[in-house]
């Protein structure tokens, strides 16, 4: 092991079975030069005899392209890489310290306006790469580890009262109104409605088992069907194939005409995921106990009261009378809007409850 100084900066050299290996450190500092040259041999050691795939000077592109190529990447983590790579596809793994996720929330922050909790959700991917990085031995320990993610203000959520949702509904496509009506009564997510498969709604029970969801909590999980639900759905039943569709063709997206819907209907902007916040709002209204509506809505376990809420079993009958409360809950609203001097009632406006 030896150190040369050229142009004002070291060089570690070090010697395993006959080869040399070179290292340019990049500091005019002895005492730090000394330091990277023992960490240049560790590395050089582990990776002969502990480590063998150990490569911190690997790229984060070259280590996305693995992770692609191993079949790892879902949706979701290659669209957040769509703002990742250009910052960091050249950068060698063991670079991507807390000072670089600094400089990128500077440069994502700089380029647009952002929410917070949207870099976040980038810093996240980039953390959970990185940890991936260690478990295939590219790295030693994730330099990420302990990045603490910034606080993330509380938005409002829009809630669709009983008023726009009647008004909503008429002014629905055709293939929407099912659509609709589905995150209304059931909380499911988009993506688990536009995935929903006729073979997983049983009629005979009155229940829909969720085909395809984000979360394991959220997977097969069942869902009691309204009355109104199972009507829609039954004159247009099959025998297997996808239950939502336009043209006969599975739906991948209803952004646009969600928005031509709410043009006609003349409502305020709603997302449509806040469809399944005003289900999550009606369950808790109609009386619903939180273990039952995260067991409906297929909400993820977050912390340690979460997991001791487990112990009690929600089972479907307890499923069922939700459901039931639910719908006595809506015919009541709607009764009372069609009286000639209905009051408005502010519970309809009341803030989505936390899983």
């Amino acid at each position: 092991m030896a150190l040369f100084k050229r142009g004002g900066t070291f060089t570690s050299y070090v010697w395993m079975a006959g080869v040399r290996h070179s290292k340019a450190l990049h500091t005019g500092n002895r005492r730090m030069a000394e330091q990277l040259d023992r960490q240049h041999k560790e590395g050089l050691l582990m990776r002969q005899y502990q480590a063998p795939k150990l490569n911190p000077e690997m790229e984060f592109g070259e280590l996305v392209a693995t992770f692609i190529a191993e079949g790892m990447a879902k949706p979701y983590t290659c669209d957040r890489l769509k703002h990742l790579l250009p910052f960091f596809e050249h950068v060698p793994l063991h670079r991507i310290d807390k000072a670089a996720v600094r400089r990128y929330r500077q440069q994502r922050h700089a380029a647009s306006e952002l929410k917070v909790a949207t870099v976040n959700r980038d810093v996240s991917v980039l953390r959970r790469l990185l940890y991936w990085a260690v478990e295939e031995g590219y790295l030693v320990a994730n330099p990420l580890a302990r990045l603490r993610m910034e606080r993330e203000r509380r938005t409002k959520r829009p809630i669709l009262s009983v008023r726009e949702e009647l008004e909503l509904l008429p002014a629905a496509s055709a293939h929407l109104y099912g659509i609709v009506l589905c995150a209304l009564d059931t909380g499911m997510r988009r993506g688990e409605i536009l995935g929903q498969m006729w073979e997983d709604i049983d009629f005979d029970n009155g229940l829909l088992y969720v085909s395809t969801s984000k979360t394991p909590e959220g997977e097969a999980r069942e869902i009691p069907l309204t009355e109104r639900l199972a009507s829609w759905l039954y004159p247009k039943r099959k025998a297997n194939g996808p239950a939502f569709t336009f043209g006969g063709e599975a739906l991948r997206e209803i952004k646009r005409t969600w928005q031509a819907t709410l043009r006609r209907a003349k409502l305020r902007h709603f997302r449509f995921h806040d469809l399944r916040h005003t289900a999550n709002t009606r369950l808790r209204l109609a009386g619903v106990m939180q273990e039952v509506r995260r067991e409906l809505m297929g909400h993820t376990l977050r912390d340690s009261r979460d997991v001791n809420d487990t112990y009690g079993v929600i089972g479907l009958p307890e499923k069922y009378d939700a459901i039931r409360k639910l719908e006595v809950w809506h015919i009541a609203q709607v009764h009372r809007l069609a009286q000639p001097t209905a009051p408005v009632d502010p519970q309809e406006t009341l803030p989505a409850a936390q899983p």
